[in-house]
């Protein structure tokens, strides 16, 4: 499958020759490990960092790329095609679902304060929207704040927080009036250690198993006033508006988990020999595999049509919930085949097609499940 795409200029292939050689050689060789350790490990994140993979899209002046939603939507396949979709989603929970927060709504004073550190590697992010009965449905978080002198008070609990354990930020959503629905959300970030901020509990997950997940709980915390991002009550607002970047960029590690499933799976089927010729001789195998390689192609192309409506402006909820909803669905039909073509072996742990289907699988729930994607899709129709 081609890499080549007509929304890429050199920039980006440079950018996608460089990240495939790191991961290729910083990642792949030891991340087995991280998978037992539950983590992936600073170092690892302080070296994108040198390598300015962490700030691909924040200001030059902070030591970021200036660049938009197409660098983050290859950083997010390439980490996709790694075969590690945990440490795909702790980078990507980074750099394009918690910390675009900062850069879409900070002040000055709060780049000054945070982006260098999270532009090495040297402050991880993280972002809590989710609740025990608080999804999708944004506006039935019921985390509150309430003013106290100049700062601010948190109470509540967020639930399966990406990064949740061992970030050093945390934005943070809380009702700051709780009349006013939508228009009284607002983000706050809190700092590793702040007063009456705790994990409550790390996850233990199908998937994903070097990314940190978490249960955390505020008991009064005290966030100061200087932490609030942006204006209370716009919260809701700045969270509908990252859901664009965070669902381009899971489809985009979607698609790239896909394109290399088939990738382990062809160099498979034409090795193993099954009544006397390689699975690679059977037609059902050689079509269904054409097919998914069709799909494959048409996934990347709508990602990347998607990013680049997002980099030009332009109005894209539509596509955008088409990116979620097909590639999250896609990446799991792919999996099931890819693993079903390893026969045994692929139920192995040794077999990479075995973590990667019990990655994928939250593909189509994580970042807007299927279902809520096509109610978007249907009421732009």
């Amino acid at each position: 499958m081609s890499d080549d795409l007509p929304y890429l200029d050199d920039t980006h292939r440079l950018l996608r020759e460089t990240l495939r050689r790191f991961v290729a050689r910083e990642v792949v060789p030891v991340a087995p490990a991280w998978e037992h350790e539950g983590r992936v490990p600073r170092e690892v994140l302080r070296a994108m960092g040198r390598h300015g993979f962490l700030g691909l899209r924040a200001p030059e002046a902070y030591g970021g790329g200036g660049l938009n939603t197409l660098a983050s939507a290859l950083l997010a396949e390439e980490l996709g095609r790694s075969t590690f979709g945990g440490f795909a989603i702790t980078v990507l929970v980074h750099t394009d679902m918690a910390s675009p927060h900062l850069l879409n709504a900070g002040s000055n004073a709060q780049f000054e304060r945070w982006l260098p550190g999270i532009v090495a590697g040297e402050c991880i992010t993280a972002v809590a929207v989710t609740e025990p009965d608080a999804g999708s449905d944004v506006k039935g978080i019921r985390a509150r704040a309430r003013r106290r002198g100049g700062d601010w008070l948190l109470s509540g609990s967020k639930l399966y927080i990406t990064n949740g354990v061992h970030a050093d930020l945390t934005f943070v959503a809380a009702k700051t009036d709780p009349d006013a629905g939508s228009k009284g959300i607002s983000i706050f970030a809190v700092e590793k250690g702040a007063s009456g901020f705790s994990v409550s509990r790390s996850l233990d997950k199908m998937g994903w198993r070097s990314s940190d997940t978490a249960e955390l709980a505020f008991d009064d915390c005290r966030v100061p006033g200087e932490n609030l991002l942006g204006e209370a009550g716009r919260g809701f607002y700045a969270i509908m508006r990252n859901f664009q970047n965070e669902r381009i960029v899971l489809g985009a590690m979607a698609m790239g988990e896909a394109a290399r499933a088939l990738e382990l799976t062809l160099d498979y089927v034409k090795t193993r020999r099954a009544f006397g010729a390689p699975l690679w001789d059977k037609q059902a195998v050689r079509q269904r595999l054409a097919m998914l390689a069709a799909k494959v192609a048409a996934g990347r192309q709508l990602v990347y049509h998607a990013a680049w409506l997002d980099a030009q402006g332009r109005e894209c909820v539509k596509d955008v919930s088409m990116v979620k909803a097909y590639c999250g669905e896609l990446v799991n039909e792919v999996m099931y085949a890819c693993q079903q073509f390893h026969g045994g072996f692929g139920y192995l742990r040794e077999a990479a097609i075995e973590r990667m289907a019990r990655d994928a699988r939250v593909q189509s729930i994580g970042g807007g499940a299927t279902e809520v994607m096509l109610e978007e899709i249907a009421k732009r129709l």
